[in-house]
C-alpha cells in the first residue's frame, strides 16, 4: 500500500485488493447510468451484497432517472462490510470528452459521501474495465480529481479515499503516476 498526504490532513491509500471485502463508510461501483449491475465491478458487488443494491438501484432510476458522471447515486450496501455503494458512471472510452467526465464521476462520488457524512470511501479506477479507458490517462484523471476536490471542499467529511485496483497493471499505473505528481509538487515547491 502507497499513501499520499492530501489538503486538510486527509490520506489517499492505493491499495491492490477485492472492492467489496473493503472495510469503509462506503465504496464507488463503476456503475452504467441505468444502474443495471450485470457484469464487471458492478456484478461482482451486487453478488456480494446481495438483491438489496440492485432492488435500490432500480428504485433510485425511477424516482430520479438515468444517473449522470456528476450526479452518482447511492443505496445501502446488503451484505457487504461498507454502509454504502455510491454509484458513479465513469465514461466510455470514445464517447468524448472523457478526462473531464470520469473527474466529474470522481468528484461526484466524492461530494455524495461528504454529503452522507462519511469517513472512509473506497473505489476501483473507474472506466477502466470494460469501458475501455486507458489505466495510465485514468490514473492520472483520477489521482488529480481526488486532490481537486479536497483543495475545493476543504471541510469535507471524508478522510481516507482509498483507490482499490484489481490487478498488478492498474496498481503499477497508479503508482507511478502518484510518484509523479508527487515529484512534480516537490520541484514545484523547491
Amino acid at each position: 500500500m502507497r499513501e499520499w498526504n492530501l489538503p486538510g490532513g486527509r490520506r489517499l491509500q492505493i491499495v491492490r485488493g477485492d472492492l467489496t471485502e473493503e472495510q469503509v463508510d462506503a465504496i464507488v461501483n463503476a456503475a452504467n447510468a441505468h444502474l443495471q449491475h450485470g457484469g464487471g465491478v458492478a456484478g461482482a458487488i451486487v453478488r456480494a451484497g446481495g438483491p438489496q443494491i440492485q432492488d435500490e438501484s432500480n428504485t433510485w432510476v425511477r424516482r430520479f432517472g438515468p444517473v449522470t458522471h456528476a450526479r452518482p447515486a447511492h443505496t445501502h450496501a446488503g451484505k457487504l462490510p461498507c454502509r454504502y455503494v455510491i454509484h458513479a458512471v465513469g465514461p466510455v472510452w470514445g464517447s468524448g470528452n472523457e478526462d473531464a467526465k470520469l473527474a466529474a464521476s470522481v468528484q461526484g462520488s466524492l461530494q455524495v459521501a461528504g454529503q452522507l457524512g462519511l469517513i472512509s470511501i473506497a473505489m476501483p479506477a473507474i472506466s477502466t474495465g470494460i469501458f475501455g479507458f486507458p489505466v495510465e490517462r485514468a490514473a492520472s484523471v483520477i489521482l488529480q480529481a481526488v486532490r481537486s476536490h479536497f483543495e475545493e471542499d476543504p471541510t469535507s467529511s471524508l478522510e481516507t479515499v482509498r483507490l482499490v485496483l484489481f490487478d498488478s497493471q492498474a496498481q503499477s499505473a497508479f503508482l507511478e503516476t502518484l510518484e509523479n505528481i508527487s515529484d512534480a509538487k516537490a520541484e514545484g515547491n523547491g
